[in-house]
């Protein structure tokens, strides 16, 4: 396999003659159920024996599961494999940071029921599952997704949750999270749907999943109906990270919300090894807008505990969100957020381009190709402002 700062779909299509290449005794297994244990990872190569302490060691403290589709885009003889990397445990996992946080964007400070994250006026977080169908290594909530339980939200949290929503007119907006709620099934999901229904000042419904990437043939037509509601803006928003992540499967999923008239977002992290080149990323943002997939967030990966070995630099963030901005259309520009460590939100932390400002109001702006030039001032009165204005009649 190449290395990942060679363009991403020369990768792509290595990647896919190392499938081709895969014995089909493998491929078979891989394709029935997720991985969740060492010796599943083993038995289909993708550790070596010599891994099975620390990937125990890894798994006693945080989930694994990788699903078939996942499992299949992974050329284990690639040390530094983009979705490996994702989703394979790693010792380094154990190597906590002083400034790293159990609850590293403060759900807990701002939750005030089970269920319910409102850390903005207009908008909240219902977390229906701590359950996805794959669990990533630098997830900001791998403390509490994933652990033991049936990782449901309780038939009398899930009525409080609602009643609080609904007691509340100023909420606009409820952003169905976890955990992934399309791990749930169709009947499930339609039961939370009709509620929301009903609440008549929540206008938009905005559902955070990897499973069009991660389990494409979850979404199904029953899925699709269970999500479309009446009076409501229904969103769904795709997490995915590289380019081999939006495979012919998964685009065809995305085609299949999109076509019920269900518009997708996406949001990436922006992680070490994964997509910290300009050649990945940019082929990911297409990829996405080729799906019909608008880019909405980048997100600086979280201070989640044992991270520190995928968090990629804020300076190296703001270079390549200038790299796309110069290379490519602004239908690939997602905004580069940071969230505040502690609940206070998010913020964007792209590039300024505005450079310079002096006492003449004078700016010095940077084009996308580094390029500086001077605007003039933009407080200078109107013609109408103690001018008279000559008009032809």
């Amino acid at each position: 396999m190449p290395g990942r700062n060679e363009p991403a779909l020369l990768s792509a299509r290595r990647g896919h003659r190392f499938l081709q290449s895969a014995s089909r005794e493998q491929t078979v297994k891989s394709a029935k159920q997720a991985l969740r244990t060492s010796a599943d990872l083993i038995h289909t190569g993708l550790a070596s024996p010599g891994r099975r302490s620390e990937l125990e060691a890894v798994a006693t403290r945080y989930a694994v599961a990788i699903t078939p589709a996942f499992v299949d885009l992974i050329d284990p003889h690639d040390a530094s494999d983009p979705i490996a990397r994702q989703f394979i445990p790693n010792i380094a996992e154990l190597d906590g940071r002083e400034e790293e946080r159990a609850d590293p964007i403060g759900d807990l400070a701002h939750s005030p029921i089970e269920g319910i994250v409102h850390r903005c006026p207009d908008r909240v977080l219902l977390k229906l599952v701590s359950v996805c169908a794959v669990y990533c290594r630098f997830c900001f909530r791998r403390e509490t997704v994933g652990q033991k339980g049936s990782g449901l939200l309780s038939s009398e949290a899930l009525a409080a949750a609602l009643a609080y929503i609904r007691a509340r007119p100023d909420i606009w907006e409820v952003i169905l999270t976890g955990g992934d709620p399309l791990v749930l099934s169709p009947r499930r999901m339609r039961d939370v749907m009709k509620a929301l229904e009903t609440i008549d000042h929540v206008k938009i419904l905005r559902i955070h999943t990897r499973v069009p990437v991660a389990a494409p043939d979850r979404v199904t037509r029953a899925l699709i109906r269970a999500l479309r509601v009446e009076g409501k803006a229904v969103y769904v928003v795709l997490h995915a990270n590289h380019p081999r992540e939006l495979t012919a499967p998964a685009r065809a999923a995305c085609a299949r919300l999109i076509d019920a008239g269900i518009p997708m977002l996406s949001q990436s992290v922006l992680l070490s090894g994964v997509n910290d080149d300009a050649d990945t990323l940019g082929a990911l943002m297409r990829a996405l807008v080729e799906s019909r997939v608008k880019p909405y967030y980048l997100h600086h990966a979280d201070l989640a505990p044992g991270t520190a070995h995928l968090r990629a630099s804020i300076p190296k963030g703001q270079a390549l969100m200038r790299a796309l901005r110069a290379k490519h259309s602004g239908l690939c520009q997602p905004t580069y957020v940071l969230d505040i460590p502690g609940g206070h939100g998010k913020v964007p932390i792209g590039p300024n381009h505005l450079i310079d400002l002096n006492d003449t109001g004078t700016c010095q702006v940077e084009d996308g190709n580094g390029r500086r030039h001077t605007y003039p001032p933009c407080d200078r009165p109107h013609a109408s402002e103690g001018q008279t204005s000559h008009h032809i009649g």
